[in-house]
C-alpha cells in the first residue's frame, strides 16, 4: 500500500519552478573535466606501464660504451 502511495505522489508531483545560476554548471563541468581527466590519465599509465618496463629492461641489457677518458689513454 505504502509503494502505492508512494507511485500515486509521485506522478503526480508539479514541476519546481527553480532558478539554477550559470555558477552550478561551470562547477558541473568543472567536476565533469576533473573525473574525465583523471580516467584518461590512470588508463595512460596502466597502458603504458608495459612499454616503459621493456624499455629500461633494454636500456639494461645493451653494451656500455667506453668513456671518452679510456678511450684517449
Amino acid at each position: 500500500m505504502r509503494g502505492l502511495l508512494f507511485l500515486v505522489l509521485l506522478l503526480t508531483a508539479c514541476a519546481a519552478q527553480a532558478y539554477i545560476g550559470p555558477g552550478a554548471g561551470v562547477s558541473f563541468f568543472g567536476s565533469l573535466w576533473a573525473i574525465v581527466v583523471g580516467v584518461v590519465l590512470s588508463l595512460a599509465a596502466v597502458l603504458i606501464w608495459p612499454l616503459r618496463w621493456a624499455l629500461r629492461r633494454l636500456r639494461r641489457r645493451a653494451p656500455q660504451a667506453p668513456a671518452a677518458s679510456d678511450r684517449d689513454a
